[in-house]
């Protein structure tokens, strides 16, 4: 039976985030899985499972999910594509497909995964707040340090607890993950980019990381706190866990 995985983006505002939700006594939740997974099934003419590689929460976007299924099927990648995407709403694409072996997960076979958070801040400016693209960038009105918030998100690199910067009851048996790079980039007009890599995260792991980081770029946290936050492993020293809409999955790797 063949198994195919599949490349996805798709524009997070107006789902439920990425999994099935089927709340009791009312109708599904509208997901990415579950728009995929429909799209798979009309395009096949078969019952399918599609699992995706990341759970993103709703608002979130992704450039880079990965998913995967079996089929009876046998299809040319290229025109399971066509036949997936026209079947699909405008806010989510395929954007590759190839077939796999049998034994893959998209889950456990990732060896790391990138997040980008888009941020404007400060208020200098009548429009410093996103307008157009408010559905793709954060916005905080405080002024930033951003050569302090570059010096915090160092000390997040390697392997560390970070029990401290995810939600309570976030129903991993470990909390300990390995971040493999943490960086913030300024851009022009008051706008920035927090890039991280790692080889998992655990539930709104990113977005508190961020929310952490903009504590340190007004002067609230000292850059020099980050490793005594993280030894505390307890959630209270975190800070606000960041709105979604900044959020996007931006690729998943799998292999060296």
């Amino acid at each position: 039976m063949p198994r195919y995985k599949l490349t996805i983006a798709y524009d997070g505002t107006a789902f439920h985030g990425w999994q099935k939700q089927h709340p009791p006594d009312a109708k599904p939740l509208r997901t990415v899985q579950g728009e995929v997974e429909k799209a798979v099934m009309e395009s096949v003419r078969e019952k399918v499972h599609v699992l995706g590689a990341s759970r993103t929460d709703a608002g979130v976007h992704a450039r880079g999910q990965v998913a995967a299924f079996n089929c009876e099927q046998v299809m040319e990648p290229e025109r399971l594509i066509e036949a997936i995407t026209t079947r699909l709403p405008d806010d989510v694409q395929v954007l590759e497909g190839a077939v796999v072996p049998e034994t893959f997960d998209p889950i456990q076979d990732c060896t790391s995964k990138g997040y980008r958070y888009q941020l404007a801040w400060g208020r200098r400016r009548a429009t410093s707040r996103p307008l157009f693209d408010r559905h793709y960038t954060a916005w905080t009105h405080y002024a930033l340090d951003i050569d302090s918030m570059r010096a915090a998100a160092a000390h997040f690199v390697g392997e560390h607890d970070f029990a401290s910067l995810t939600r309570l009851n976030h129903g991993r048996e470990s909390t300990v993950r390995t971040i493999h790079d943490c960086t913030v980039t300024a851009l022009e007009d008051d706008r920035l980019h927090v890039d991280v890599s790692g080889d998992g995260f655990l539930y709104n792991m990113v977005r508190i990381l961020v929310g952490t980081l903009i504590e340190v770029g007004r002067g609230r946290l000292a850059a020099e706190s980050m490793p005594a936050l993280l030894e505390a492993r307890d959630r209270g020293h975190g800070s606000v866990t960041m709105p979604p809409e900044g959020l996007c999955l931006m690729w998943v790797q799998y292999g060296a």
